[in-house]
């Protein structure tokens, strides 16, 4: 996988350009208002926006072409953010580091049941207690995966091939079970606000507000 979005980061730079998720993060950014923030799976950056300008950002990928055009992106939008090459399984910081974290389309390309549970005990290990994380995953039911498995590999056309990128797609009710499995008080569950149907089961993105307890 790192390989993987080593080869696709360029493209991926020019194409998702803006985060998606800009009036859901905003929300988030107004809530929390201030403080470290950890961005998992940051890729090139966008994520960070509405968080630049009042809160400390931190942002990990384990890819290291991301993490490269990630510097490139801080600063066309004159932001400073300290990026780190590693892995969502196993977190470079010390317990209690952070005050928020966010992490969008990150943990379902993390393989093995085993692999996600103990992505999630370390985010709540590098949170400080009360703390919250905002996270996104794909779901399960979204009509172009009904006839597939909850394992799939999605193609990126590249100029000369195709690669292959690993989700592992969860349903609402699973995502909440294994955050609270790890410890996780669930605050809120809901679908991305560009969602236009009244049936929230079969939307793109699955949204998870949490905290720590303290």
């Amino acid at each position: 996988m790192k390989e993987v979005f080593d080869q696709i980061a360029e493209s991926w730079y020019r194409l998702r350009y803006w985060t998606r998720l800009r009036r859901e993060l905003e929300e988030i950014a107004r809530r929390w208002k201030e403080g470290r923030l950890l961005n998992i799976g940051c890729a090139h950056g966008p994520d960070f926006l509405p968080f630049k300008d009042n809160f400390e950002l931190w942002g990990l990928d384990f890819s290291q072409e991301m993490i490269r055009l990630a510097r490139k992106y801080a600063g066309k939008f004159n932001f400073k953010a300290n990026l780190i090459v590693g892995d969502a399984i196993f977190l470079p910081f010390s317990e209690g580091f952070f005050d928020w974290a966010i992490s969008i389309a990150t943990y379902h390309h993390i393989r093995g049941e085993g692999g996600r549970e103990t992505a999630f005990s370390e985010l709540k290990r590098v949170l400080k207690p009360g703390g919250e994380a905002f996270i996104t995953v794909w779901n399960r039911w979204q009509p172009r995966f009904w006839f597939q498995g909850k394992e799939v590999n999605i193609p990126w056309r590249l100029k000369d091939k195709i690669v292959y990128r690993y989700y592992y797609l969860f349903s609402y009710g699973e995502l909440k079970k294994l955050v609270r499995r790890t410890g996780f008080e669930v605050i809120t569950v809901f679908l991305e606000k560009s969602y236009r149907f009244p049936l929230r089961t079969f939307s793109r993105n699955i949204c998870l507000l949490m905290r720590k307890p303290n």
